[in-house]
């Protein structure tokens, strides 16, 4: 980065996404005084009702034009206030780690080398960067390779983001991303063609871990050094199936600690890492299911709990990462409200050969108990009350867009429709 040209208020770039991490970033790095650049391809987001939002910048989508996003970036970049890029989506850790170099003479960016990026992005090299690590990583296999179809198995995208660099087949403005994950019914033998079709992007099989319980580790590593550790149990997702988190509780286990540090440790990592875990109820090994090289969606409830992320990231990012203090409270729950409602839907509308559905009245009663100890949430801050308002009037348009298959190539669906609450762009 370019130094002594730098003057006034130091500020921060933080795309918009429709999961509380942009907010969370804002709030975080907004309190501690840096101005905050939100950039969106979007014309509604909970992010624009913060008061923690200080500017708006508009950018081309990424997923329909990833090179535009790029040079959009790399304008707001060369601004004599920005300091750093903040990934909040895959797209955003791709563009950052892929053009680095462009982005580096006028912003700090603690993001890892494209060699490191793809071994997360592709999720066959990632499960033999785990193996080689000798952390549990479930069996994972190409359509083609698999034998036996009468276990228990799941089919999801090979990649986190396809892009050019991975496949050679898309233009280098093409990106393309599949959310969906498929739970195989044992003894269906299923035509790499048809996976292939249904995925829209190459699809791989996995083993179907039986899990008693989901974790998440989140992390910011300084070329292979760890400078902050974070854990939290998922006790709900947005999908009684697994997903991202709706209801969180921070843990502290060493065993599982030690099987996440050993595999960013063996990929020599730098930047940001959520890797989310399940425990398989057989054996009660950590078994790895992800790796995210971004915030993560439940960031909010993260910080809530005394580890705060975005405030590590800036310390890094401006040579301060000695400051950086990776303590946290245990036993603290948070919540994402929209995602407990996505949950308690999910169960009517989503069904599983693997994962037995939980009652409703059950869930429910779980719901009201665990709102009522441990009362704290994502976007609902009397502080800062319009990502919240925003959140809940989008709602509406947002439910009847999630549908079993969730592809999305643009922008979510109701990202063009819903009312956005007033904000400046300052």
């Amino acid at each position: 980065m370019t130094a002594g040209r730098r003057s006034g208020k130091p500020a921060v770039v933080v795309p918009a996404t429709t999961v509380p991490s942009t907010v969370a970033t804002l709030r975080s790095l907004g309190r501690l005084g840096i101005k905050t650049v939100v950039v969106s391809e979007m014309d509604t987001s909970q992010a624009f009702a913060s008061k923690y939002c200080d500017e708006v910048v508009s950018t081309a989508d990424p997923h329909e034009d990833l090179l535009a996003y790029r040079d959009d970036l790399l304008d707001v970049a060369a601004r004599d206030d920005v300091r750093t890029i903040v990934p909040v989506r895959e797209v955003d850790a791709y563009v950052l780690s892929r053009y680095r170099s462009s982005f580096e003479p006028d912003v700090s960016l603690p993001v890892p080398d494209m060699d490191s990026l793809e071994r997360v992005h592709d999720r066959l090299l990632l499960a033999e960067a785990a193996e080689a690590a000798g952390v549990p990583v479930p069996e994972t296999q190409r359509p083609d390779d698999v034998e036996d179809w009468s276990r228990d198995l799941l089919a999801k995208s090979r990649y986190n983001l396809l892009t050019a660099t991975y496949d050679d087949s898309l233009a280098p403005g093409e990106c393309e991303t599949s959310d969906l994950i498929e739970h195989l019914e044992p003894g269906s033998v299923m035509a790499p063609d048809s996976l292939r079709d249904r995925h829209r992007v190459e699809p791989i099989v996995q083993e179907f871990v039986s899990a008693d319980d989901e974790f998440m580790v989140a992390a910011l590593y300084d070329s292979g050094d760890p400078l902050a550790v974070f854990q939290h149990r998922q006790v709900r997702g947005t999908r009684y199936t697994g997903s991202g988190g709706a209801y969180r509780e921070s843990v502290s286990i060493p065993e599982l600690e030690a099987v996440a540090t050993d595999l960013l440790d063996h990929l020599e990592w730098h930047g940001l890492a959520c890797l989310e875990y399940l425990r398989d109820e057989d054996t009660g090994e950590f078994v790895l299911a992800e790796i995210n090289p971004r915030m993560w969606q439940s960031l909010s409830s993260t910080v809530a709990m005394g580890a705060d992320f975005p405030r590590y990231y800036w310390q890094q990012a401006t040579d301060r990462a000695d400051e950086i203090d990776p303590s946290y409270d245990v036993g603290v729950g948070c919540h994402w409200l929209k995602g407990e409602l996505l949950h308690a839907l999910s169960l009517f509308r989503f069904d599983s050969p693997h994962v037995e559905r939980p009652g409703s009245a059950e869930t429910l009663r779980d719901i009201a108990v665990s709102t009522y100890r441990h009362p704290r949430f994502d976007y609902l801050s009397l502080d800062d009350p319009g990502p919240f308002l925003q959140d809940c009037s989008t709602l509406l348009a947002e439910l009847p867009a999630v549908p079993d298959l969730q592809v999305w190539r643009n922008r979510p669906p109701w990202a063009r429709a819903v009312p956005r609450l007033p904000f400046r762009r300052r």
